[in-house]
């Protein structure tokens, strides 16, 4: 069925195995990050063969799909206090950074009769989540002491995800401070200290993480083999284990500047257009809806993709030494982006591959 995404199973479990033993070696703990494909349960289940301790992910939708499997599940996303009793339900441990939402969660965790753990989120300069300053921490940790229900496991910190902040030495050694802080103030031990996400990678292959960071969240790395601090491809992992394929619906010899005058196109954007003479062009059914506007990127090499509409990819097949005709499939990999859209897209084909 067209168009789907192949999720090559085998090779992400490879993925998974990779990062494992790399973390491992270096004392640390993987949580795999499930977001991006929206916590199917059937490669979520690879991924637990693969090693990690942990399942991660911004939804609670999606923690709930994957109840079933035996592995610790944590809440990516601060909680919403109008949903802490579904937070409590499906997530066993929640990154926080508001006293308010944990002591919604406390009162969510004392009508369940089921105690809740939270990972206090430090902000170390990306300016996404996090608490700030240590009097603000300070204050938290005071009351946090009285509620009944929620124990402090660990101390987190998200990096490059907004702000493109890189996870280096002098932040992370501040996170490794702030622990300290933490636990003298509780008065035991933290159990995880969070040191990001796939960006914090490039640590352990070029110069070694901080000695004390035991906690990594990963995503990209995982589903396709790239650190995300500077994009570089991690050794001995594959990049396609997740590959769009899309049925090419219409073949035609076109000019490539539209005829007319040219105004705003479907999403409000005058386009522009370079006189490159006669095409043979092709359409694809697959479109904007399905992946916005990130980037895919075809296999055969001698393809250019022109553009597209909310249904609709336009190729030029004009130099391709394949003869594609109609009914043909074109193959993608993708990045990070164009996988979250196309997993979260209910048109798209999910084909996972044993």
């Amino acid at each position: 069925m067209n168009p789907k995404i192949n999720v090559y199973l085998n090779k992400l479990q490879h993925n998974t195995e990779v990062l494992v033993k790399q973390c491992y070696d270096a004392g640390i703990d993987v949580a795999a990050v499930t977001k991006v494909f929206c916590g199917k349960p059937e490669i979520a289940e690879t991924i637990v063969k693969g090693g990690v301790k942990y399942l991660a992910d911004s939804r609670i939708e999606n923690l709930a799909k994957m109840k079933e499997l035996p592995l610790e599940k944590i809440l990516l996303r601060l909680p919403m206090i109008s949903r802490a009793k579904e937070t409590v339900q499906f997530a066993d441990i929640s990154l926080n950074s508001e006293l308010e939402t944990i002591e919604a969660l406390n009162d969510a965790a004392l009508e369940l009769g089921q105690p809740h753990k939270v990972i206090l989120m430090m902000d170390l300069g990306d300016l996404r989540e996090g608490i700030f300053d240590n009097e603000e921490l300070h204050r938290a940790l005071k009351r946090i002491k009285e509620l009944q229900n929620i124990k402090v496991v660990g101390i987190g910190t998200n990096l490059t995800c907004y702000g493109g902040v890189i996870p280096d030495d002098e932040n992370l050694g501040r996170l490794l401070e702030t622990a300290k802080l933490i636990e003298a103030e509780l008065g035991y031990p933290v159990e995880m200290i969070s040191g990001g996400n796939s960006s914090s990678i490039y640590l352990l292959e070029k110069q070694g993480m901080l000695k004390g960071i035991n906690h990594l969240r990963l995503g990209e790395s995982i589903v396709l083999g790239y650190e995300t601090a500077y994009g570089e491809r991690i050794p001995n992992t594959f990049d396609d284990a997740f590959q769009l394929v899309a049925e090419i619906i219409e073949i035609k010899e076109k000019p490539s500047i539209p005829i007319g005058t040219i105004g705003r196109d479907a999403f409000g954007n005058v386009p522009e257009f370079e006189d490159k003479g006669k095409q043979r062009r092709a359409i694809l059914a697959v479109g904007k809806q399905d992946f916005g506007t990130h980037s895919i990127i075809p296999l055969d090499t001698e393809i250019e993709i022109l553009g597209g509409s909310s249904d609709h990819l336009i190729i030029d097949l004009t130099h391709c030494r394949r003869e594609y005709k109609v009914g043909d499939e074109v193959t993608f990999n993708l990045t990070y982006g164009s996988l979250l859209a196309l997993m979260t897209s209910e048109y798209i084909y999910k084909n996972c591959i044993k």
